[in-house]
């Protein structure tokens, strides 16, 4: 069956923001709330769920949201509980399971996904509810990497965490954490469950990588971001960034301090490659990816190289 075509694909379309939405969930924290952008007109609208990270909220990435938002994509963003907008204490019973609730709420907002969309007036008759991909940075890229099929060694029981989401279909993992078996010592101390496996992460993914971001969660250095692509079975792809650190030149907001790379030349790239690549995996188009799968092909490129795996 032939995809919907969505009619709104010009990068200078306006866009809306609604926030607080809020889903419903017990037993947490605090409420669960979702920001929701899109753009003004339009239909057959994609959904991309993103998972922000580390200590982030609803309200960060807008280089990379506000842009997709404007190609035609519905971006819902979670707050999770490990944000600093939270205030979470951290000797919260919930603290160590972070990781876990994480997956829980991301699960939670795509079951309600059709009554968050509500809060936006005629936005979810505009919205194709069946075309949803999940994207992350960093922690957001393990909470986004669950939902296309990967697992989490839980640091208590030593079992296997899954949580794939069905109506998940493809997704982009940034600057996401490899294997736990390399984690360093700090990171075993604090972070035991940054211990993803992606054996089972066989969904179409594009893993984007800075060859520059030397994590101090790892002994290995910055490939280690790229175990989500050399680990997984399937479809894959790996957009290297060159010079490119853990913000990726400042993917996670317009004035972000903690950005040490600053360059808006990245930003594009991420932004772009990642738009094009979802294009093509939801069956919106396929011009753009194969432009890019052309052009970053190889290892001269100045910004960033681009190879794929089936």
């Amino acid at each position: 069956m032939t995809a919907p075509t969505t009619h709104l694909v010009t990068s200078d379309s306006p866009i809306l923001s609604v926030k607080p939405v809020s889903v419903a969930t017990s037993g947490r924290y605090t409420d669960l709330v979702v920001r929701v952008s899109a753009p003004v007109t339009g239909d057959n609208l994609p959904v991309i769920l993103f998972s922000h990270g580390y200590g982030e909220s609803m309200d960060g990435y807008g280089p990379l949201v506000d842009w997709w938002a404007s190609r035609g994509y519905v971006v819902v963003q979670p707050t999770y509980l490990d944000s600093r907008s939270v205030g979470m204490p951290d000797d919260h019973p919930l603290r160590g399971e972070i990781w876990r609730q994480r997956a829980l709420d991301a699960t939670r907002v795509l079951d309600a996904l059709e009554n968050a969309l509500r809060h936006v007036p005629g936005l979810l008759e505009r919205a194709d509810t069946t075309r949803v991909a999940a994207v992350g940075h960093s922690f957001g890229g393990q909470t986004a990497a669950l939902l296309l099929g990967a697992g989490v060694i839980d640091p208590v029981t030593g079992v296997e965490f899954r949580c794939a989401a069905d109506r998940v279909t493809a997704g982009v993992l940034i600057a996401t954490a490899g294997r736990g078996s390399d984690l360093s010592p700090m990171a075993r101390e604090h972070f035991p469950y940054v211990n993803a496996v992606f054996g089972e992460m066989s969904r179409p993914t594009l893993v984007i990588a800075g060859d520059k971001d030397d994590s101090p969660l790892t002994t290995r250095g910055p490939d280690w971001m790229t175990d989500p692509y050399t680990d997984s079975p399937g479809t894959k792809h790996l957009l290297t960034v060159v010079g490119g650190e853990h913000s990726l030149g400042g993917i996670a907001g317009y004035d972000v301090a903690e950005t040490t790379d600053e360059n808006p030349e990245r930003v594009r790239l991420v932004r772009d490659v990642a738009a094009a690549f979802l294009d093509d995996a939801l069956g919106i188009d396929s011009s753009g990816w194969g432009r890019f799968r052309n052009d970053l092909a190889g290892a001269g490129r100045h910004l960033g190289r681009l190879e794929s795996k089936n």
